[in-house]
């Protein structure tokens, strides 16, 4: 089984989406939308919030509380890969 690229940075993009960027140097936007409705995502419904993003130790997860973070696995097989043109926009 191939290992999942680590994240190494996140950055929050309009309509509650993420840049993530890995370990590999490859770049996917993350729709968090369809997670909005759960219990423990429902606060990032508020954009101050959802802007405050950041990196789990060691790149394994981004998180914005105890109860809201998704994987680096989740962000990598569901984010859409972003070409170079697309990254540097």
């Amino acid at each position: 089984m191939n290992r999942i690229p680590r994240i190494t940075a996140v950055e929050p993009c309009e309509d509650f989406r993420l840049k993530v960027i890995f370990t590999d140097g490859s770049v996917r936007l993350y729709d968090v939308r369809p997670l909005l409705e759960l219990p423990a995502f429902r606060r990032l419904q508020d954009p101050d919030f959802f802007r405050q993003v950041r990196i789990e130790p060691g790149g394994y997860a981004v998180s914005w509380n105890d109860e809201a973070d998704i994987s680096e696995y989740e962000l990598w097989r569901h984010g859409v890969p972003l070409s170079s043109r697309e990254h540097a926009a």
